[in-house]
């Protein structure tokens, strides 16, 4: 866990939406126990709960009494909508602003980011 980044509980609620995301954590499947995110991440379980208590309010996760958390129908859509909605709030904006305290000129930041996208194997 990043210290210096989003409060704890939110870097948890991150990590499983990142899992339902990328497919290692597939919708029907049980999530992981406040216990074990706990213990895996070595922070307190209020924090973990608190975290996965966001993604039940998200509609990630549902509380089957008894059994544990599971991953709802639908949330790794509703999970890709609510990012892509943030996503220029988020990302584009600060480095836009960025780009212009640097004085970098439109192409300048077109340029940059085709050599990292690249770099990442997009483009290709």
């Amino acid at each position: 866990m990043d210290e210096n980044a989003a409060p704890l509980f939110r870097q948890v609620a991150d990590l499983v939406e990142d899992s339902v995301v990328d497919g290692s954590l597939p919708e029907g499947d049980r999530a992981p126990s406040t216990n074990e995110l706990a213990a895996f991440h070595g922070i307190n379980p209020a924090t973990a709960r608190k975290g996965l208590t966001l993604l039940v309010e998200r509609g990630i996760l549902a509380k089957r009494r008894g059994i544990g958390m599971f991953v709802e129908a639908g949330a790794r859509e509703r999970i890709l909508t609510r990012r892509r909605a943030e996503f220029a709030a988020s990302y584009l904006a600060p480095l836009v602003d960025e780009a212009v305290k640097l004085e970098m000129t439109r192409d300048d930041v077109h340029s940059l980011f085709l050599r990292v996208a690249e770099s990442r194997g997009l483009y290709e």
